[in-house]
């Protein structure tokens, strides 16, 4: 067995044992941060398979943005996970269904065996250095074109509809027009407002009398 069969097989049994931890720990942050790992693992067995690409998407994507929002929304919603955990039995049946059936399917796949890839022509009798990355965006904006206009389309569709439903106007803000800020003018933002006196002058009150005064 050679150092690349090797480090497939660890990072395969690592992969396996973290998604295993994911829907048996307890805890959400610790399935969250087996997650991480099960995908770090995942990113790894991509790039002995020469597909470098899709392993730093993996981790960029999910590793570094989708599971740091996740743990961020769990830690800060405090979940009650005793109110969770009552109704795992009720929904047992439905999920052990489902389970069952991609079991099946993956199954099915898995039976009918591999194809044996075709051996890759070396890099002296192509004439030319291949690259994966220029490879899939060659392939994404030629062949894929349409599917990946598609798909660009229901992803800003979906963003504006999360923003439409979460945007609440609450009467108790308080918040500025910035519009009117724009358009507010050095004059008027300073009024000088002239008062009429309230109480006449100190020089024409009558002193008050001192105690010499009072005893004559």
């Amino acid at each position: 067995m050679d150092v690349k069969t090797g480090l497939f097989y660890l990072f395969s049994a690592v992969l396996l044992f973290a998604a295993f931890r994911v829907i048996t720990a307890r805890n959400p942050v610790y399935a969250a941060l087996y997650l991480v790992l099960a995908f770090s693992q995942a990113a790894a067995v991509w790039i002995l398979l020469r597909a470098e690409f899709l392993a730093i998407t993996l981790v960029l994507v999910y590793v570094g943005a989708v599971m740091v929002l996740f743990l961020f929304v769990v830690m800060m919603l405090d979940i009650n996970m005793d109110s969770i955990r009552q109704g795992f039995w009720k929904h047992f049946p439905l999920a052990a269904t489902v389970g069952a059936l991609i079991a099946l399917e993956m199954a099915a796949v898995l039976m009918g065996g591999f194809r044996e890839p075709p051996k890759p022509v070396p890099l002296e009798q192509a004439g030319a250095q291949l690259s994966n990355t220029k490879e899939l965006g060659q392939m994404l904006y030629t062949q894929y074109l349409y599917p990946l206009e598609i798909a660009a389309v229901i992803l800003l569709v979906a963003i504006i509809a999360a923003i439409a439903l979460t945007l609440r106007r609450r009467k108790d803000s308080k918040y500025v027009n910035p519009a009117d800020q724009v358009r507010v003018k050095a004059r008027d933002r300073v009024q000088v407002v002239k008062l009429a006196a309230t109480q006449s002058a100190a020089a024409d009150t009558p002193p008050a009398p001192t105690s010499m005064e009072k005893k004559a």
